[in-house]
Parts: structure tokens; sequence; C-alpha cells
């Protein structure tokens, strides 16, 4: 438990930079330089390519943040 207590807030910070990065890319319509301001003014409804993979690999990092909040949570008691 306490190598848990030790490794978790560690995991917390690096997932955390994950997620911000993962949601700051992906913007609809605008790729990797819609980040900084760029892409073009066209609206799609469907996500595709690495759009897509971002969208999920957001959604594990997200669940898995919340996960690690949650034991740390636990077993800090």
């Amino acid at each position: 438990m306490e190598f848990l207590v030790k490794i978790l807030p560690w995991a917390q910070i690096i997932l955390s930079i994950i997620l911000t990065a993962t949601i700051l890319l992906q913007q609809t319509g605008a790729g990797v330089g819609g980040a900084f301001g760029g892409g073009d003014d066209s609206i799609r409804y469907t996500r595709r390519g690495m759009e897509k993979v971002l969208f999920y690999v957001s959604i594990v990092v997200a669940i898995l943040f919340a996960l690690s909040a949650f034991v740390l949570i636990l077993i800090a008691r």
C-alpha cells in the first residue's frame, strides 16, 4: 500500500499531462495545427483518423485518471 501512495500522485501527473494534450489536439476539423489557432472552416460531424484515436485515448486516460484518484482516496485514509 505504501508503494501505491508514493506512485499514484506521479501517475496522476503523467495522466493529467496526457489528458490535457489529447483534449487540446482533438479540436473538430483542426488537426494538430488547431491547438495553435490554425485549421480550416469546414465542419465534420464524424471523427476520422487521428482525431478518432485522440478521442478514444482521451476517454481512456480520463477513466484511468478518475480511477487513480479514487484509489488514492481509498488507500490514503
